[in-house]
């Protein structure tokens, strides 16, 4: 069995889009500008995560996946992913408008051999008056898409909602939406890199090159129907598990602490991933403490199911796994 916390190099990405909050407000300490992306646990192709702590340290989340199996995923995850790990985990700092886009579901991104994309964000930071974009006004349908589409005029017939800390939002495939200029968000969704891109601005790349669009693959996958409301509510009980989303790919809890906490996950057979989006935190187990800060990520093995969570002042967890 794996007899530890488990801790991962950040893989950090340039972004058209991105700025410095990701060195600035989560001490990613990069150097350059343009960093959109920290990916915290990834088991994507060529970005597989490294173990950074422990007797672990230098083995790729994959590896370790191979070796363990279920003690790391629990029994139902690795019979049902075997050894694909099934979440990829985020910090996003959006600078700018990211573009306008879409995901497919699971039986859309079969033929191009990936799961879908379904997707949360919990707005970490986002500057006075940010927003994003977020499902349809109204009802819409093909031809009244195509229209705005087509003027540059898309989002008049979308929902934009101004944002501000710890609101949440689910985004299931089919949904159109887009994080809007000064929002940091955490970002849980499916282990896929698919995205298709409707609307970028009409900005191009560090190169004078205007970013690719896949007009005609997310039409087969938007989703016209509206909500009244996009945004997910939750409670904040200090010291115990709130959940805030839960699907089939993955459930997220907030856990909010102050003093210690004694977990018991003996019933969740599941790993369980803690991102830290408030203060700080101490995780006990056995003789390993880590330290885990606003903006950093620990994996607890499925074989680990009790141990010690402790804050000193007011912080936030978010807890996820897969029921």
């Amino acid at each position: 069995m794996i007899d530890q916390l488990l801790r991962f190099t950040p893989i950090l990405k340039q972004k058209i889009w991105g700025g410095e909050k990701l060195n600035q407000l989560l001490h990613k300490n990069f150097e350059g500008d343009n960093i959109g992306e920290s990916w915290e646990i990834s088991d994507v192709d060529g970005d597989e995560s490294i173990i950074s702590n422990g007797a672990l340290q230098g083995k790729t989340l994959r590896a370790l996946l191979k070796e363990y199996q279920y003690h790391l995923v629990g029994n139902h995850v690795y019979e049902t992913f075997g050894n694909e790990f099934p979440l990829l985990i985020k910090f996003i700092d959006a600078k700018e408008v990211l573009s306008i886009q879409v995901h497919p579901d699971d039986a859309l991104a079969d033929a191009q051999e990936s799961f879908g994309k379904t997707e949360m964000w919990y707005v970490v930071q986002a500057d006075e008056g940010s927003n994003i974009i977020i499902g349809f006004k109204n009802d819409s349908d093909t031809k009244e898409y195509l229209h705005h589409l087509k003027e540059k005029t898309l989002v008049d017939i979308l929902n934009v909602d101004e944002v501000s800390e710890g609101d949440v939002y689910f985004v299931p495939p089919g949904r159109v939406h887009a994080i809007g200029a000064g929002v940091v968000i955490a970002e849980i969704q499916q282990t896929s890199d698919l995205t298709y891109r409707i609307y970028d601005w009409d900005r191009k790349d560090i190169d004078g090159n205007y970013r690719e669009l896949h007009t005609e693959k997310a039409l087969k996958a938007i989703d016209f129907s509206s909500q009244i409301s996009y945004k997910t509510p939750y409670s904040k009980k200090e010291n115990i598990t709130n959940e805030v989303v839960t699907c089939p790919y993955f459930t997220t809890n907030m856990l909010p602490i102050e003093g210690e906490v004694q977990i018991d996950n003996s019933t969740k057979d599941s790993f369980v991933i803690y991102m830290c989006v408030k203060g700080e935190v101490i995780f006990r187990y056995k003789n390993q403490e880590e330290k885990v800060k606003m903006g950093e990520t620990i994996l607890v093995p499925a074989c680990i199911t009790d141990f010690e969570i402790s804050s000193s002042s007011q912080s936030e967890l978010l807890e996820t796994y897969i029921k």
